[in-house]
């Protein structure tokens, strides 16, 4: 089981969408620990919770139901509706080959990091999460740009204290982003920094990266928020297409596909900007998932 942890509007979905493609729909459940709602809209406002928070989320059932799934049962799962703000009918999880879980809160308990094989934070630079938000819950959930914004200081407290901690927890920290001092023309992907802790096995990324691809992306050693040393794969979105192609073809044969072509569904941003970034981040997650880590 995969855990895909980050603030609202994070790039949880589009990560997880290609992710799953490229596993097999047949073979993978996707499940939103964002659905766990204690309220509906209507009743949330009255009160002076978040839907981010803690308090308003069923974390108790969540972590049962990860247990569940865990150790190949099914959960009765239920259902939140982001567009009209309502609780819906539950539906019924069945275990699978794969199980990606993803949310806000899916790494706050240690009963439900222990249901996870690999995890990963996503972790944006804040006015670009904010952006996407925006573009997110007043295109797709209806929300006005005064209403979004208000959304997000309510829940800035809540971010900093329980969401953002989760970072900390996680095997895999990705952090989307511009590179300072650059000046890209529009519609040019953001670049990716990729934490790899050493809490599962990561692939040898040192033997699969050629110098002649250091423009699309290279490794080095740094400093982890706690001191550590960590390695830290930087993947930049300005590289030249020709060589992003070669980049993500090298890796992706590299991490187990030998005879077959790059997806076509890996870096699909949704916008229509393909992102090399996005793909070789979903190609290191599939990599685990394919193996196993632990």
């Amino acid at each position: 089981m995969l855990a895909v942890a980050g603030d609202s509007a994070a790039g949880k979905t589009t990560l997880t969408r290609g992710l799953a493609q490229t596993l097999g729909t047949d073979r993978c459940v996707v499940f939103s620990a964002d659905d766990y709602q204690r309220f509906d809209r209507t009743e949330r406002t009255g009160t002076a919770l978040t839907p981010v928070h803690p308090d308003s989320n069923y974390l108790s059932i969540l972590e049962q139901h990860l247990q569940l799934l865990a150790t190949g049962q099914p959960v009765l799962k239920p259902v939140y509706d982001h567009t009209t703000g309502l609780r819906t009918r539950p539906e019924l999880v069945e275990p699978n080959d794969f199980v990606i879980v993803h949310g806000v809160l899916p790494l706050h308990s240690k009963l439900a990091r222990a249901c996870f094989d690999v995890s990963v934070y996503l972790d944006p630079a804040e006015d670009i999460r904010r952006c996407w938000k925006l573009r997110r819950d007043t295109v797709e959930r209806g929300y006005t740009d005064e209403q979004v914004r208000e959304s997000l200081a309510a829940a800035e407290s809540a971010s900093v204290s329980v969401i953002r901690p989760q970072r900390a927890e996680a095997d895999i920290v990705v952090r989307f982003a511009g590179i300072d001092g650059r000046d890209d023309p529009p519609g040019t992907p953001l670049s990716a920094e990729v934490l790899l802790r050493n809490t599962i096995a990561q692939p040898d990324l040192a033997q699969i990266l050629q110098p002649t691809l250091t423009r699309t992306a290279h490794l080095r050693m740094t400093r982890d928020t706690d001191g550590r040393p960590v390695d830290s794969l930087h993947i930049h979105g300005y590289a030249p297409a020709e060589e992003n192609a070669a980049a993500e073809l090298l890796i992706w044969r590299a991490l187990g596909e030998p005879d077959t072509e790059v997806p076509m569904c890996l870096g699909n941003t949704g916008t229509g900007i393909r992102s090399t970034p996005l793909a070789i981040t979903q190609m290191l997650l599939r990599y685990h998932m394919m193996r196993g880590s632990r």
